[in-house]
């Protein structure tokens, strides 16, 4: 699950990483370009609670043979595309394939694991995203300075091909095959069957996970435009360092899936993890000081630290998430979170695209480095709404 999630982040991160390329041969618009990311991300909104819920029915071996394969086949499509709508599609379709990487994850931990491994497990699975994009300028920028742009799109789909393959083999585990059975909540409450529209500690986790992450979109998509534009790094210099800000949300899973098991109970502490997302929250600030920084080592460094924080967030609210809901809901709770996630970069990244178009660096750095505070307050105030009510959960507003 740790491999399939590093291919899924390949193929997303190709065209962050050749974005500069990209938008010089086909004409694009920075701000296009946000909207093509927003085709993605949309798409991987609506698709991960889709696949969460499919998943949790029919097991992860048959849904992530089938999802891969649907993203796999967007993958290559890339190669066919001209323009604005084409790229626009085959990114729509990846991101619909690609919203089952975390719940097939996060459910394969909850099944395989016991209680107080399953936040370093959720982390290891989780990690091959930021791997992917660690190694992602490492691998495509030789291949596409060999073969073209189009050329990494190909590459990108064979190895996916590859993982269909030997996934075929490894799920053969009956506890992969099945869904999973019920299991009694870590905290005890009259939600705790699963996540419904109507309570707020549903509402609590997806805001501490969609806006506590948004630095990680940011540095995703737009750091190879600003190192262009700001930095004035070419593509193969850049290619060269944007393995460093994903290196720090790499190391920062498995720093906060350690601390999480250790000093919140996986979640059960709701002191504990209040001050982790207050630490985190604060330690989120300083990505606003990059543009005043005309270092590329300096900016590297901010945006590596601003990446290892962001993991804080998503470990801490999947841990509280999976702390009140059942083992069976897991792939809902990862598709919620990522979808939720995936929404507010859609909304946020041609705003920051805007911006970029027409000089504004600083004040885009800024407002994302605010994304995080306002996830850390509304998780706040949610969760002490939750804890002044019964919630009690009612057939017509739940969610699966």
């Amino acid at each position: 699950m740790m491999l399939v999630s590093v291919i899924s982040y390949i193929d997303r991160n190709t065209l962050a990483l050749l974005a500069p390329t990209i938008l010089r041969e086909t004409g694009l618009s920075a701000e296009q370009y946000g909207f093509v990311i927003s085709a993605f991300s949309i798409a991987y909104m609506i698709g991960n609670p889709v696949w969460g819920f499919i998943l949790d029915r029919v097991g992860v071996r048959r849904g992530m043979l089938v999802s891969v394969s649907v993203w796999t086949l967007a993958s290559v499509s890339h190669v066919f595309a001209t323009g604005f709508g084409g790229l626009a599609a085959a990114r729509a379709v990846l991101g619909f394939g690609e919203g089952a990487t975390f719940p097939g994850s996060m459910q394969t931990a909850m099944r395989t694991l016991p209680p107080e491994q399953r936040s370093r497990g959720i982390a290891v699975s989780y990690s091959g995203g930021s791997l992917g994009a660690i190694i992602t300028p490492l691998i495509m920028t030789p291949v596409a300075a060999a073969w073209g742009w189009r050329g990494a799109f190909w590459f990108t789909g064979a190895i996916g091909a590859m993982w269909l393959l030997q996934w075929t083999l490894l799920s053969r585990r009956e506890d992969l095959a099945r869904p999973a059975p019920p299991e009694p909540a870590a905290i005890p409450t009259p939600a705790s069957g699963g996540p419904h529209w109507t309570h707020a500690r549903t509402w609590a986790f997806i805001a501490a996970y969609s806006l506590g992450a948004v630095p990680l979109g940011f540095g995703l998509y737009q750091t190879s435009l600003y190192l262009s534009a700001v930095l004035h790094q070419s593509q193969t210099q850049i290619g060269a360092v944007l393995w460093i800000p994903p290196l720090g949300w790499e190391a920062g899973y498995f720093f906060w899936g350690w601390a999480t098991d250790r000093y919140t109970r996986g979640g059960a502490d709701l002191r504990a993890i209040g001050r982790m997302f207050l630490l985190c929250t604060v330690l989120s600030l300083p990505l606003g000081l990059a543009p005043r920084i005309h270092s590329l080592a300096l900016t590297m460094a901010l945006l590596f630290f601003a990446m290892f924080i962001a993991a804080g967030f998503i470990i801490g609210s999947l841990a509280y998430a999976n702390s009140y809901y059942s083992r069976a809901h897991s792939g809902l709770i990862a598709g919620l979170s990522a979808g939720s996630w995936s929404a507010v970069v859609a909304v946020v990244m041609p705003g920051f695209g805007w911006l970029f178009d027409r000089g504004h660096y600083a004040p885009a750095f800024e407002v994302a480095c605010l994304f995080p505070v306002a996830g850390y307050l509304l998780w706040r105030w949610l969760n002490a709404a939750a804890a002044q009510v019964r919630e009690s959960p009612h057939p017509s507003y739940k969610i699966a």
